[in-house]
């Protein structure tokens, strides 16, 4: 028998848009259309599905929620724990959950703490320093140009646009200012990696496996260059993701062994996702890892899966199966649907 999945999720709805609110404030919510594709995909692996929303909802029903299991799909409210909001209230209650716990969500969402990670584990990431509102840039940059200038806790690529890369000092003032003022924080500011662009899903727990790698392709060029993702091609018709990326079979090695390490570093559970840069010498560089990955049907989740005859359906149930296991319990029904995923993920990068 399948089990009852109540899904929480913000809707882009679910944030009204202030005056003050920057043009992508809800950018990292979820279209209805997929939640209801998720809310497919489990229903078609014999489960039944509640709609729970997001944390406000949660709060109302914490008490009465009949569900075995939640698949937690919450981008949180504000701040930089706001992914961690939903976890948190399901750790309390005792109700089991599909993904990674507070602590981790919220160590990934702040690039500057997941970043002072990787560098402990010896994980290559662009080298970086922050900037808080007030400081003296002349002291702040011993790194050199042109530069990365992001949001230090945001995800989605909010504030990331084609100004984002800075040549000067004038540009460094102009986008940590920009950070510092629309989203109130302290600006993450990086060495910038000319380049490619790749992103590697891992699922699994005991032994996470590395998904085949997707390349960025921007404007039909998958040798970026000086060209990056930015929040306004996320939605154009020149952002595009190719899978199996064409590339070597030691870069690929590379890039899905660094998938895992990551992976493991921060304690992802169930599923995740990693985002690189790599050099013109081919030297990869991690640039963040999402524990709360998108799960649009135009997005990665739906595209490495076509590599070894899979589907997104069995990916959204073989990660909820991998949760299940995790809390031990045990659903004969889905185990032996997810029998023939299981062995084509054993072939996959571990």
């Amino acid at each position: 028998m399948g089990k009852i999945i109540g899904i929480t999720y913000d809707l882009k709805s679910d944030w009204q848009r202030g005056g003050d609110d920057p043009v992508d404030i809800n950018a990292e919510f979820d279209k209805p259309e997929t939640i209801e594709r998720v809310a497919t995909a489990l229903e078609r692996g014999g489960h039944r599905v509640a709609r729970i929303g997001n944390v406000h909802s949660l709060l109302a029903q914490e008490d009465n929620l009949d569900v075995d299991i939640v698949f937690n799909m919450c981008e949180g409210i504000s701040g930089r724990n706001r992914e961690s909001q939903v976890p948190v209230i399901l750790e309390m209650k005792g109700i089991p959950f599909v993904g990674a716990d507070a602590l981790t969500l919220g160590i990934a969402l702040d690039k500057v703490m997941a970043k002072k990670l990787f560098m402990a584990e010896r994980i290559p990431t662009p080298r970086f320093f922050e900037i808080n509102k007030g400081d003296d840039l002349e002291k702040v940059n011993g790194i050199g140009f042109p530069l990365m200038v992001k949001t230090r806790h945001e995800g989605s690529s909010k504030g990331i646009s084609r100004q984002s890369r800075v040549e000067d000092a004038g540009g460094l003032k102009r986008q940590a200012g920009m950070i510092n003022d629309t989203y109130g924080q302290p600006a993450l500011v990086e060495e910038f990696i000319r380049g490619e662009e790749f992103t590697v899903a891992v699922l699994g727990n005991e032994d996470p496996r590395a998904m085949p790698v997707v390349q960025v392709s921007i404007n039909g060029h998958v040798e970026l260059g000086d060209e990056f993702y930015t929040h306004d091609r996320i939605a154009s018709e020149s952002l595009q993701y190719v899978c199996p990326a064409k590339i070597s079979g030691e870069l690929t090695s590379a890039l899905q062994d660094l998938a895992v390490r990551v992976y493991k570093c921060v304690g992802c559970r169930d599923f995740g996702r990693v985002d690189f840069r790599v050099d013109d010498l081919g030297h990869p560089y991690v640039l963040e890892i999402n524990p709360l990955p998108s799960l649009d049907v135009k997005d990665v989740f739906n595209i490495f899966p076509n590599v070894f005859s899979s589907n997104y359906d069995e990916i959204v149930n073989k990660v909820v199966d991998f949760a299940l296991r995790r809390y031990n319990i045990i659903d004969e029904g889905s185990l032996a649907a997810s029998v023939c995923l299981t062995e084509s993920l054993k072939g996959l990068k571990s």
